[in-house]
């Protein structure tokens, strides 16, 4: 039995590791965050790679050694509603909810969008989204080939294309990142809201949704062992953790001096558009736009095919693959056509919410040779987590729910007593506590008598 993988194996898990965890919908945030944060760039860039990058990687890592076979399994030291409530959620956000519907959107946005008068924004996005779900779910209900010579052929055309223009922008620089003022929250907490802007990226919640994916590979390549699965990970994560690091942040950078020649937008995919057309012409822009397109169709129908198959299995009574993969293929139609702006900002509040659960089931799980999935530790800090989490959910509301009374008053009475709560955060001490109360009770059982 082969335990430990050589170098060529461990390119190859650390490739699947980019693969899962980079897609076209991600390049967009970045570069936004670039813009936004100005001559703070490179700190709120910090703190988007740790969200965007090391906690998906630990996700990875927690799966492994909580020997969990999927996410439903992970979260049951909790209880058995929590853990179907959990996987729900977080499908739907990384499917039909958010993730999916934004892949179109952003196809649409960096390939069609400046070719088009603005009185006709939404029949094109009509129009695009239906061939583009049409075309999704015709291979989510027939996976064959076309996803293997995608992922062999356009995926890696895209990494290239994509790695010429990033280097166009420092070989011929728009601008230069000091020129431009911090604007919003990037003024004085750039790190923090970094690290937010990663949470857009879901790349966590996928974490623990696909990490089986990874293990799988893992124990196919003949590594059996959970300690030796760990140190494989982590040796093959270094290569994801360095193409991803470098690729957002030179996004980040190129949003940054983009408004040296560019402009603003109110969006990253128009960013990358305007920045494309700026160093190529209109040939090297509608290259990256038909290119970006083929690899949101392949994330889609990769997302497609996982919650259909995993509501499926959960779920078996209500309806066979093909339904789940035709009613989420239409509801992430519906939700395509309010835009990507409208996409992104519904999308805030639910993962305002959902990501302190997701990195609370993270360290727990991580935590697994110590506390031993002990329940009242993962039903104290779970419940005060996501107590906490909630405020922060309303704190991310449109402004017309937040100016409302009962709002301001929630709002207002975390703004007072969670720590942390103005800068997105206010779930870490409540989520300390709730581990401190279930260590005691773990520890010092109530009623027991020597």
């Amino acid at each position: 039995m082969k335990e430990k993988l050589n170098f060529q194996s461990n390119l190859l898990i650390g490739s699947l590791l980019f693969g899962l965890f980079f897609g076209a919908g991600n390049l967009i945030f970045p570069v936004q965050m670039g813009q936004l944060a100005g001559s703070n760039t490179l700190q709120a860039t910090i703190g988007f790679l740790i969200t965007g990058v090391g906690f998906p990687l630990l996700g990875v890592i927690s799966v492994a050694l909580s020997q969990s076979e999927s996410l439903l399994e992970m979260a049951m030291p909790v209880n058995r509603g929590y853990s179907i409530f959990l996987t729900c959620a977080l499908y739907l956000t990384i499917g039909p909810l958010f993730a999916i519907p934004r892949t179109a959107t952003v196809a649409f946005e960096v390939g069609l969008n400046a070719f088009i008068a603005e009185e006709y924004l939404q029949i094109s996005l009509f129009l695009f989204s239906s061939f583009f779900f049409a075309i999704t779910l015709y291979y989510s209900l027939r996976p064959g080939r076309i996803l293997d010579w995608v992922g062999k052929y356009l995926n890696p055309t895209f990494v290239v294309l994509l790695s010429i223009l990033l280097i166009a922008t420092y070989v011929n620089p728009m601008g230069q990142v000091s020129q431009y003022a911090a604007q919003g929250n990037y003024i004085d907490k750039p790190l923090f809201t970094g690290m937010l802007d990663g949470y857009n990226t879901m790349d966590a919640l996928a974490s623990l949704a696909f990490a089986i994916v990874i293990i799988s590979n893992l124990e196919n390549l003949g590594v059996k062992n959970t300690k030796r699965k760990i140190i494989e990970i982590c040796k093959s994560g270094l290569v994801c953790l360095i193409g991803m690091s470098i690729i957002y942040a030179s996004l980040a950078y190129m949003g940054a001096t983009s408004l040296g020649s560019v402009g603003t937008a109110d969006n990253g995919g128009k960013i990358m558009s305007m920045v494309s057309e700026h160093y190529f012409g209109i040939i090297g822009k509608v290259l990256l736009a038909a290119i970006v397109t083929v690899a949101c169709l392949k994330t889609a129908i990769g997302l497609i095919t996982s919650c259909a198959q995993m509501f499926s299995e959960m779920f078996p009574k209500s309806f066979v693959y093909n339904k789940y993969a035709l009613i989420f293929t239409v509801f992430s139609f519906i939700i395509a056509n309010f835009g990507l702006n409208k996409i992104i900002r519904l999308s805030i509040p639910v993962l305002m919410f959902l990501y302190p659960l997701a990195i609370t089931l993270i360290i727990l799980s991580l935590l697994t040779p110590i506390i031993k999935k002990q329940k009242h530790i993962y039903r104290w800090t779970t419940t005060l987590t996501m107590i906490a989490a909630f405020f922060d959910f309303c704190n991310a509301l449109p402004e017309n729910i937040k100016e409302t009374e009962i709002m301001y008053k929630i709002i207002d009475f975390a703004h007072l007593y969670l720590p942390g709560f103005d800068y997105g955060f206010g779930w870490i001490i409540p989520a300390l506590v709730g581990f401190v109360i279930g260590t005691v009770i773990w520890k010092i059982p109530l009623g027991h008598t020597k």
